[in-house]
């Protein structure tokens, strides 16, 4: 009976002194992240000259001083969406492109690339003769020097040394958007006629 009652004593005893259960630790929450905020919509009279020159399917990627003139330019092109069947190529791809300057209120264009590169002189140096169907673009912007067009011709170029990007940047010297040579340092000077270009001028 002694043994019982010691026995009895120590279970009770052991039920009093049942541990407590441990303390869930709370995750720490993380705080939410910022959105981001929206990009400015283009102004209505640049969006509206962009459609101007390349109709309604127009994106206009850049706009501002872009050739550090002093004058508004807009950079805008025909993208070609990626949703496009044969479009897997990486990067930006277009058709065509424009660059308009606002002179006296009116946006003048000064640049365009569709199957040729040109400006009001003519065709630009150093580009395909043939007919190009595409172009992967790309810009870099200079603090002085301002916008740089990176072209490169996807389609209908029959000479392999045209798989390099053509670089082209606002010449101050001539007032107007030229090609560059192979260092990206010299510019090129225009030719009235496609058959007037020589294939071999960027070598």
């Amino acid at each position: 009976m002694a043994f019982l009652i010691a026995a009895g004593g120590a279970l009770t005893a052991g039920c009093g002194d049942a541990p407590k259960p441990a303390e869930t630790k709370s995750e720490p929450v993380a705080k939410p992240v910022p959105a981001e905020p929206a990009k400015p919509a283009v102004p209505e009279d640049i969006q509206a000259g962009a459609q101007a020159l390349l109709g309604t399917e127009t994106t206009v990627l850049l706009y501002g001083d872009l050739a550090k003139n002093g004058k508004q330019q807009f950079l805008a092109a025909n993208v070609v969406p990626k949703t496009t069947k044969n479009n897997n190529i990486p990067g930006t791809i277009i058709t065509r492109a424009v660059i308009a300057q606002n002179d006296d209120g009116q946006w003048k264009e000064i640049f365009r690339c569709d199957e040729h590169l040109k400006n009001a002189k003519g065709f630009l140096g150093g580009t395909p003769m043939s007919d190009v169907s595409g172009w992967r673009i790309a810009t870099e912007q200079d603090p002085s020097k301002g916008l740089s067009l990176y072209l490169t011709p996807l389609k209908g170029v029959d000479d392999p040394a045209h798989s390099l990007p053509i670089g082209v940047r606002w010449n101050p010297q001539t007032k107007r958007y030229q090609t560059l040579d192979r260092t990206y340092e010299h510019f090129l000077l225009e030719q009235p006629t496609m058959g007037g270009t020589p294939k071999s001028v960027l070598h």
